[in-house]
């Protein structure tokens, strides 16, 4: 079952989100923490795939984008950081109940929202595909030549034109506002994102204040986040006991590339994930100690 709900932010912000119930046995609460300008329509198969195995989960859009935008972008007033500081942190709030295991599936920037969090102690483990560090040099050359004519030259006369990040004129996702253009365009010029931003200085603090057991997998062929891109990134969580994982195509004309990790035919890597979400719960209980009797 499918509900429709509206949360909202400490600011006072209200986002659309929809809850997927679980299916059976309850095994988990989870959060899919979505991709820049990717509508939470994108990631449904995935949440109805793990509602049928047993967690509920919750999708959403940002605000600005999708069903939470206003009627028009322009003078729209917020900050990148905000899906991560407000958005994402009220769905924590939402789908914690103190009892039931919380995990977190990111997806690009889905992965750098987990740091973000104020209320990150709530997660007991995450997921997270296609994050990095957003720097064309960590991308494949070609790839690399793109996004710096993207951000030099194409996106700013757009930008001036609109009033805000029309993304959709290049079909290359949901329009996006005018701080979240600005803030994403800033730090894509370090190879370290933010971390490297002096004035971020609070935000990787907030980082090295993350414990919850991590997995970021990266396809070899993700033009955007490839490997060495989500390694620059994920730096920045270095006190998370942390693996990797690198994802290989199983042939080149089915391509992951940085959307496939949510396409239908990824639904033997969702039950990984799922499986891993399992198992991490089974350990956290085998820590706790025994009360006395």
């Amino acid at each position: 079952m499918i509900e429709q709900l509206t949360l909202v932010a400490d600011d006072g912000y209200r986002l659309a989100a929809n809850r997927y119930s679980a299916q059976g046995p309850l095994k988990g609460n989870l959060i899919m923490a979505g991709a820049t300008g990717v509508q939470q329509r994108f990631y449904r198969r995935f949440a109805e795939h793990a509602s049928r195995q047993g967690f509920n989960v919750l999708t959403m859009d940002y605000r600005g984008v999708g069903a939470s935008a206003p009627d028009s972008l322009k003078g729209f007033e917020m900050s990148y950081l905000d899906w991560g500081l407000r958005d994402l942190a009220a769905a924590v709030e939402y789908m914690d109940d103190a009892e039931t295991g919380l995990y977190w599936v990111g997806h690009s920037f889905g992965g750098h929202a987990l740091g973000l969090l104020p209320n990150h102690r709530k997660i007991a483990a995450a997921y997270c595909f296609g994050t990095g560090a957003g720097w064309a040099g960590w991308m494949p050359r070609l790839e690399a030549i793109k996004v710096r004519l993207l951000w030099r030259c194409v996106l700013p006369l757009i930008v001036t034109y609109k009033g805000y990040m029309a993304w959709s004129l290049l079909g290359m996702g949901d329009d996006l506002p005018l701080g979240v253009y600005k803030d994403w365009r800033r730090w894509c010029v370090y190879p370290h994102y933010f971390f490297d931003d002096p004035s971020m200085a609070a935000v990787a603090d907030r980082y090295a204040q993350v414990r919850s057991p991590c997995v970021f997998a990266n396809a070899v062929d993700d033009p955007w986040a490839p490997p060495r891109s989500r390694d620059a990134f994920i730096k920045g969580y270095h006190n998370v006991p942390l693996r990797v994982r690198d994802l290989y195509p199983e042939t080149k004309k089915q391509p992951i590339g940085h959307m496939g990790y949510f396409r239908p035919d990824a639904a033997p890597l969702w039950d990984e994930v799922l499986g891993w979400f399992i198992d991490q719960k089974a350990w956290q209980t085998s820590q706790r100690p025994m009360s006395d009797a």
